[in-house]
């Protein structure tokens, strides 16, 4: 892949279902952050540019596929590189399965605008629901399964139409006002929009809803899963971060601000407490139906090109796994025609349709965001983590380092970045653990040690039989894999 491709697999690993959703819905998760959700986003950003920061620095001396582990494993431990990794590789899986799920309301609502009751209503019927939802998935994986040449085809064009849907949302948002809104509520429901006073601000609640936002950043890190298949490496790798990062987030930005620029964050608080909310249903108000419906395909096309480039990226950090051996070997089986993972493959998306099948069975929305934001934050906190180390632990890989080469400017950066994610990710834990759950599988912070425990019980069976083998992990963990 070129410098395009790449920063299409960062971009539309990003933009999805959290931005339609998660600003809105946060009123929900987050009571009391009201008009917050801005500055909220904003400060969100800085771990995000922070942590892409470190990335872009690995990314330029260690260019192969599986990034964040052949990073944190080169430059801290292989055991640390494999656990982070590994709950980063379960939470985007039951991502990627999450995102396919609530991609067919979106299918639902297009029928709804377009007054096809029938269709609306058997999009409602589970077995359909969980039929397109495994069908859309698995038809990601078999673009996936044919390569990356068909991959950037797909990939690079649906980029750029969610970037040219999405300024409909920004130009629609930013055409109409809260009185406007206010009229088509009345007209629409018979019911008035309380414009309630905004509560005192709290620094708590601003934190927590950052750290919740941070999530959707999450996702440049596909750019360097998958190093393995970039053309000239060592400058497009960083380089895609850096633009995927930048454009996305100023896309954030203007995206909601649009909306609530229409929509009382009052009314949104209101009903996220009953409902859930989306901007296409919220916009929706006050858009004839034509636009109803070219705003709602725009969500739709955002969630559908979410699912090749998070497949591309889980699959990429197993056949890293195995192709150090601390995975099974049969994991980094290459297709003798197509020249990918297809195990690799094969196997996240079994994962993402466990992820599809427990979001229709029981499903919490944002208890799979939790998981995604302990797991990444985690990760990220190692990316900083192993700039700081990368000279000492492995100084024959940190002199190949091609941005930000000076270590004056190194250290301090890497050192901010450890404080800030570190930060992050203490203020999610107390907000996971404070809050009122039913059972403790509920919260985000034991099932992420469980999954931790897991990876561990995989990584200390294959590192053993490795010894008995007379392999030395650390020494094959001392250079980079083949290129």
């Amino acid at each position: 892949m070129g410098l395009l491709g790449l920063t299409a697999t960062g971009v539309c690993s990003m933009v999805g279902a959290g931005i339609n959703v998660i600003p809105f819905m946060i009123q929900r998760n987050v009571p009391g952050i009201a008009d917050n959700v801005l500055p909220a986003y904003a400060f969100a950003a800085l771990p995000a540019v922070l942590a892409g920061l470190a990335y872009a620095i690995l990314a330029s001396a260690m260019p192969r596929a599986g990034g964040s582990y052949v990073y944190a494993s080169r430059a801290l431990d292989p055991y640390l590189g494999f656990v982070a990794s590994f709950s980063q590789w379960f939470s985007l899986c039951v991502a990627t399965g999450v995102v396919a799920y609530v991609l067919v309301p979106f299918l639902r609502d297009i029928a709804v605008a377009v007054q096809w009751s029938a269709g609306a209503a058997a999009l409602e019927s589970g077995p359909v629901r969980l039929s397109i939802s495994l069908a859309v998935l698995w038809a990601a994986a078999a673009v996936n399964l044919r390569g990356v040449a068909l991959y950037e085809r797909l990939i690079v064009p649906l980029m750029f139409l969610t970037f040219i849907l999405g300024g409909v949302v920004i130009a629609a948002g930013f055409a109409f006002d809260h009185e406007d809104f206010a009229r088509a509520v009345l007209a629409r429901d018979g019911a008035s929009v309380a414009l309630t006073a905004a509560p005192a601000f709290s620094t708590a609640t601003f934190l927590s809803a950052a750290a919740l936002l941070f999530a959707s950043f999450i996702g440049f890190d596909s750019i360097a899963q998958a190093g393995g298949e970039a053309k000239n490496p060592g400058r497009n790798l960083p380089l895609a971060i850096a633009i995927a990062v930048v454009s996305v987030g100023l896309f954030y930005m203007l995206f909601t601000a649009a909306v609530y620029h229409t929509v009382p964050w009052q009314y949104i608080a209101e009903q996220a407490q009953h409902r859930d909310l989306t901007a296409p249903g919220l916009l929706g108000y006050v858009l004839p139906p034509f636009w109803t419906v070219v705003i709602v395909s725009a969500a739709a096309v955002a969630l559908v090109k979410d699912l090749p480039a998070m497949l591309l990226a889980v699959s990429r950090l197993m056949f890293a796994w195995a192709e150090d051996g601390i995975f099974p070997k049969a994991v980094a089986a290459v297709h003798p025609v197509f020249r990918t993972p297809h195990v690799a493959i094969l196997a996240s998306g079994g994962m993402a349709t466990l992820g599809i099948l427990g979001s229709h069975l029981a499903g919490d929305f944002f208890l799979g965001v939790d998981i995604l934001v302990t797991s990444m934050l985690v990760n990220f906190l190692l990316m900083a983590a192993s700039v700081l180390a990368l000279p000492r632990r492995n100084p024959r890989i940190a002199k190949d380092v091609t941005v930000v080469r000076s270590r004056r400017a190194q250290v301090p950066l890497a050192a901010v970045g450890v404080v800030v994610l570190a930060g992050f990710l203490v203020v999610h834990t107390v907000k996971d653990l404070t809050t009122p759950a039913a059972a403790w599988y509920f919260r985000s912070t034991p099932v992420w040690f469980v999954v931790m425990a897991i990876g561990s019980l995989i990584y200390w069976r294959e590192a053993r039989a490795l010894r008995r083998r007379g392999i030395d992990l650390h020494a094959r963990v001392a250079v980079l894999p083949p290129d």
